[in-house]
């Protein structure tokens, strides 16, 4: 509004000049002192009025130039690929222009993280040796360390119901549910190991395939309903497919393990630029820290996602289910074509 108080000086002031040039300044004696303020107020409220119009046009104009620029922020935030801000004119024509390269750097650097990503893909597909020799070892040390203990567990608690069932039946039953809980908790670390049993990659298939080969894999050994919603056809490169493959497999192991679901739903989709998933379960849920994102394996969905230029978010507390979002930018399509 400052602009246009200024522009209403201005306008007064080439009125007066220009009434004073014709002489028009020079009014009949026959006009009264109240006609003379009312014609000097008239021409006041006009050039005030025209400054107030033209300030209000400028601050309209300059707050539609905010809201491009503030949508275009937005996108960046949220990890979609910036829409061009096109041009903006006046003060804010440069500020746009700066935003633009800085949006471009971006897309290049989202980008060369993708590919860097496929390329660790092919590097790691080389030394699958190693790592299923790693990955043995690692089962084997799980099942000694969790399976193996509660079954011993399982062993000496059945042979204390043998010797206390005649004795105190009441302390009997007590220790028959203790074995129940025992046997449900090695079902559930038995069934996570099964998981991590499928294989580390995704061996040239699409992420649809492997995702519903996995599926029915756990459905046919865990009592867990899963509904898995993704488009047949979305085939993304390589680097993107086998980390969302790997996100999604550790999501299911944590749920298997810990969680308690029964249900679990899985929807993968492609919006404009960017590819969203959602994991959801109707489990018990846990209160979200350091120690549970580090004992539950969320650090490395996390590592995952930020090595493909995502952004991921955990929502979950006590009694109310997890549920887990991933955003990842598709900067030049995504595709498999755009690898290459």
């Amino acid at each position: 509004m400052g602009s246009g108080m200024l522009l209403a000086f201005i306008v007064l002031l080439a009125a007066l000049y220009v009434l004073y040039s014709y002489k028009l300044l020079d009014v009949p004696d026959t006009w009264t002192w109240p006609f003379k303020l009312r014609a000097g107020l008239t021409l006041l409220a006009v050039c005030v009025t025209v400054g107030a119009l033209y300030g209000l046009y400028r601050s309209i104009q300059i707050k539609i130039q905010y809201d491009r620029l503030q949508d275009t922020l937005l996108h960046w935030e949220k990890g979609n690929p910036a829409r061009p801000v096109g041009p903006l004119g006046g003060e804010m024509e440069a500020l746009a222009g700066q935003l633009e390269r800085i949006g471009k750097k971006w897309e290049d650097q989202v980008s060369s993280l993708q590919r860097l990503s496929t390329h660790n893909a092919q590097l790691a597909e080389q030394a699958r040796v190693s790592a299923i020799v790693e990955e043995r070892q690692r089962l084997a040390r799980e099942l000694h360390d969790a399976v193996s203990q509660q079954l011993f567990a399982i062993s000496m608690t059945a042979t204390a119901v043998g010797r206390t069932f005649e004795k105190d039946l009441s302390r009997a039953r007590r220790q028959v549910e203790l074995i129940e809980e025992m046997a449900s908790v090695a079902q559930s670390e038995m069934r996570a190991l099964l998981l991590h049993l499928r294989p580390v990659y995704l061996e040239g298939k699409p992420l649809y395939q492997g995702l519903s080969e996995l599926v029915r894999e756990i459905q046919a050994k865990a009592q867990m309903e899963i509904k898995l919603e993704m488009d047949a056809g979305l085939e993304l490169v390589k680097g993107i497919e086998n980390h969302l493959f790997r996100i999604v497999q550790e999501a299911l192991s944590n749920t298997l393990r810990h969680a308690k679901a029964d249900k679990m739903e899985i929807m993968i989709v492609r919006r404009s630029d960017a590819l969203r998933m959602s994991l959801k379960d109707n489990g018990v849920g846990f209160e979200l820290d350091d120690k549970k994102q580090a004992s539950y394996g969320l650090s490395l969905m996390q590592e995952r996602v930020s090595e493909i230029g995502g952004s991921i978010r955990y929502i979950t507390a006590p009694g109310k289910g997890t549920r887990i979002e991933l955003t990842v930018p598709l900067v030049n399509g995504g595709q498999r074509g755009s690898e290459e």
